[in-house]
Parts: structure tokens; sequence; C-alpha cells
């Protein structure tokens, strides 16, 4: 049933199409190499009805002494399937030293870049990537902890920009490791995944056991009935605040500068006002980075207050500025 499960949540979410090419991250652990067999078996099952092109990618972050052997797996696997294979290595502690940044968000930097190299190299068009139910619901108990809004309930999303696709977001990793065993797959085991340096594994080693032993033994598809739940409702506020955005909208300069009508703005409920303020600053610099709550309501407050000539500069590169009955979002370049 594994492979047909793939294959509902692949058709569920439109993940891929005939003729796709796609670039599988292989890390060689349980979620990975589970992810490119069972795509491996879709592609080859006539019953299926889909046919694609596989490509693996496998970064060696030589971190672990185990680095090499992991690599050495992981060509050996793709050899035997007959799966063209790219493979990176690179030493993530010295990048992430240089570039003093810390080694978790190097690793992912680095693991992004590559993957996007090989798509133009091999003339791609989607990246799978071995998330997992498990993953998705760490993910947002990690974002309820650090005090997120309700766009860090969404969690991973199956698909996200038309190519980056999680065929196994709606697998628990109990199926993975059981599928591996049925398989023979042996895949590598990441040591570092048991060791509760990083608020992740604290979350995946200490706090979801906790819940599920005392609270709630189905936790993991709670948490992600909750994050389909908040999706939902984000896709209609989004469509929402695009349509919003439209009516109170006098001009748009992208890049330079954006006009809103400040009466229409003032009279909108305060949920939309504040993601109309989050979507014009994407719009005008392409997304909304160090933009917090304190920036929104400070915003809300001057358009409300509706004093002539007075502005604010939620940081270095934006300048929100009241006059002539506008708001003016002026991007400082």
């Amino acid at each position: 049933m594994f492979k047909e499960n793939i294959l509902k949540t692949i058709k569920k979410y439109n993940l891929v199409q005939n003729g796709d090419k796609i670039i599988v991250g292989l890390s060689g652990g349980p979620d990975s190499i589970s992810l490119i067999n069972v795509l491996d078996e879709i592609r080859k099952d006539e019953t299926m009805g889909i046919k694609f092109d596989l490509i693996a990618a496998h970064i060696n972050h030589n971190i672990r002494e185990e680095a090499k052997s992991d690599e050495d797996y992981v060509v050996k696997y793709c050899k035997e399937k007959n799966i063209e294979v790219y493979v990176l290595s690179i030493d993530i502690n010295k990048k992430a030293k240089e570039e003093r940044k810390g080694t978790e968000e190097t690793g992912r930097n680095v693991r992004y870049e590559f993957f996007e190299e090989i798509l133009i190299k091999t003339k791609s068009n989607k990246i799978a990537t071995a998330h997992t139910a498990n993953d998705n619901a760490e993910t947002v108990l990690m974002n309820i902890i650090r005090g997120s809004g309700t766009s860090g309930l969404k969690g991973i999303r199956p698909i996200r920009d038309d190519k980056f696709i999680r065929p196994l977001i709606e697998t628990t990793r109990e199926e993975i490791e059981e599928y591996c065993k049925k398989n023979n797959l042996n895949p590598r085991i990441d040591k570092t995944n048991f060791e509760n340096d990083y608020t992740r594994n604290k979350t995946r080693n200490i706090l979801i056991p906790l819940i599920k032993e005392k609270f709630n033994p189905n936790i993991i598809m709670t948490i992600n009935r909750l994050s389909d739940i908040i999706n939902e409702e984000n896709e209609y506020l989004e469509k929402l605040t695009e349509q919003k955005y439209k009516e109170i909208l006098i001009k748009e300069s992208k890049g330079k500068q954006i006009e809103i009508d400040l009466k229409l703005f003032n009279q909108q409920d305060i949920v939309i006002k504040k993601r109309l303020i989050l979507h014009t600053i994407k719009r005008l610099q392409g997304d909304a980075q160090g933009i917090g709550k304190v920036h929104i309501e400070d915003i809300i407050k001057l358009c409300k207050n509706n004093l002539g000539n007075k502005y604010l500069t939620p940081n270095k590169n934006l300048k929100v500025l009241i006059k002539n009955k506008k708001i003016y979002y002026i991007r400082n370049l």
C-alpha cells in the first residue's frame, strides 16, 4: 500500500505530471532512500499511469565520519537502479565560519543552490525532497514554541513555487521505516539525529514522544490536520487580500513605489489591514523579511491617525509615508 499511498498524495496535490524530470535530494537516510525507491517503482509500473525521469543529487557535508560511506552508498544504489546521480562534496563547517552563519542554515542554502544548479544543467523541472508528516508536525510545533503567527502553522506544504515537491508529506516515519525494511533498502542512519543539540531534535526526540505518551498517541496526524485547515483558511484570506489590494491600490511602480488609498485602507478589518501591509511590502521589494508585528502595528497606527507628511522607516530599505490622503510605500534604493 505504500506505493499506492504515495501515488494518492501525488495525484491529490498534482505533484508530478507525465514527462517531468525530477531531481531527488538523496542523503541516503530512510526518508530520502524510500522516496527515490518508491518514485522509481511508480515510474516503472505501467498500471500507475504516469511516466517521468529521475535524477539523484547528494551532498557530502563532510561533518560526520560516516559522510564518505553515505556518499558511496548513494552512488552504489543509483548505479544499481540506473539512476543518474550528481554529488557535491563540501566542508560545511568551514563555509559556515567563512560566511558567519549557522551550520544548519549554511547546509540548507548549499543544498538548494546545488539542486537549482543541477535543475538547470539537466533541464529538469521539479525538485523532490523527502519531507514527511513527522517533519511537518515538528515544524508546526517549533513555530508554535517560537510564537509564530498563523503562517507558521501552515507547516511544510506539499508543493512550493510549482517546483519543489514533497510526495512523502502525508507519510509517517513509521511507515517509511517499515517500507525500508520490507524492501531491504538498508538506509544510512545519521546518528546526529539522536543528539538533542538542536531545537528540531529536541522536538522530535523529547517533546513529541512525551505528547504521544501523556496526551495524544496520534499527535502527528492531529497536527497535520490542523496544518491543512490553517492552509485552506490562509489560501482564502490570501485571495481576499489580493482582491482588497486591487480595490485600494492607486498606483504601483514595481520595485520603486506603491500608492494606496488611505480612506479605503482604514475601512478594512484589522486582519485584512495586517495582511495588506505585508502584501504591499512583498509587491514592492519581493519579500517582507525584517517586518515584524511591531512594524505592522506602527503602520496601522500611522494610517489611523491620518496626519499628513508623517512617515515611518521599518527598515533601511523602506519608507511608509502619509500624504495627500494616500499611503506611499517607497523603496529606498
